[in-house]
């Protein structure tokens, strides 16, 4: 049992006993266990936190990628950096790269350009985007330009060397592609309203429409995010994929969470509701990285050229930067495309 969970039912316990109540022997817990209607029962274990160096600036990337040293791509993590805003109890500072409420400018125009670094990019210009959680792709020739045009949307693209395209996460999925033959770039935000209204489909769509991309010519990674372990949704969501996708419902697995005190006291939990009306239950789980994979093998490309990097952001929280984990209280990752001369 874990740790908290296990102070969480002695808690009770002693409660109990003040009243003068015997607690029983509460059965094994049986950790995560999968079943849908759609899909054979599976079963799905939350990822395991990674030991990381605070001090140090990590950047994710697709090995294979160094295959064209035009290109520069990478995913960042919240260590090494100066902001202290989020965890001001630890001894290093993190790399907060979003202007977000709690931290100063000056913190997070230093970690941007401590992870340019580390990316081996210092001179390059970088490109971000307000994010509406939209299909909305804008093609920029210059970060001035977008700027100062207030650039709205969920997704950036590029023929132009020196620019690196950004997206903004804190559990949502960022998808990067590239041109390999015409060397243009793009960068996606995919929510769920993103991915269920095809941001990558319709943005590898762009792509073909603006640099005459061809999709065997294209290459996509899809980086640190929420994964399925983690990401219950509400069934109007699973409505709407099923709605829209002929394998939506292939997306989703109905979860039990075991949770001990439950086992153990389950007459606490008893509702005046009638059998089948209470919000008590398995919850959806739904898996936006196989969501946004399958929009780009929809939109033509190769199911080898996709790189998926497969990080669950909530389960890593001490790695990666999670909305739900903290709650909303939490910084934001960059994840960054562009090309040299």
């Amino acid at each position: 049992m874990k740790g908290s969970h296990r102070e969480d039912v002695e808690r009770v316990d002693a409660l109990l006993r003040a009243g003068e109540l015997t607690p029983r022997r509460r059965r094994s817990q049986s950790g995560w266990s999968g079943g849908s209607r759609h899909a054979p029962t599976k079963e799905i274990q939350p990822q395991r936190q990674r030991r990381v160096a605070r001090s140090r600036i990590e950047v994710a990337q697709v090995r294979g990628w160094k295959e064209w040293p035009w290109l520069v791509h990478g995913f960042s993590t919240r260590t090494g950096g100066v902001t202290t805003a989020y965890r001001p109890g630890q001894r290093a500072g993190e790399l907060n790269l979003g202007f977000t409420q709690p931290d100063t400018r000056e913190n997070v125009e230093e970690n941007r350009r401590r992870f340019l670094e580390a990316l081996g990019a210092p001179e390059m210009e970088l490109v971000t985007l307000k994010q509406i959680h939209s299909p909305v792709v804008k093609r920029v020739a210059s970060a001035t330009v977008a700027e100062t045009q207030g650039c709205q949307g969920d997704g950036l693209m590029t023929g132009e060397p020196g620019l690196l395209l950004a997206i903004q996460t804190a559990d949502c999925i960022p998808v990067l592609v590239a041109d390999v033959k015409r060397r243009a770039v793009a960068a996606f935000h995919a929510g769920w309203r993103g991915t269920v209204a095809r941001i990558a489909e319709k943005g590898v769509g762009q792509m073909r429409s603006e640099f005459r991309s061809r999709p065997e010519d294209l290459i996509a990674a899809i980086g640190p995010g929420i994964a399925a372990c983690c990401y219950a949704v509400g069934e109007e969501v699973r409505s709407e994929f099923e709605s829209q996708f002929a394998y939506g419902a292939e997306l989703f697995t109905e979860f039990s969470e075991s949770d001990p005190i439950r086992e153990k006291y389950p007459l606490l939990f008893l509702t005046a509701r009638a059998p089948g009306h209470s919000n008590l239950g398995p919850q959806v789980h739904l898996d936006l990285m196989e969501a946004n994979r399958r929009q780009l093998l929809d939109a033509g490309l190769r199911a080898e050229a996709i790189a998926v990097i497969g990080d669950c952001t909530r389960c890593q929280n001490n790695r990666y930067f999670s909305y739900r984990a903290e709650q909303g209280f939490t910084g934001r990752l960059l994840s960054v495309i562009g090309t040299r001369d």
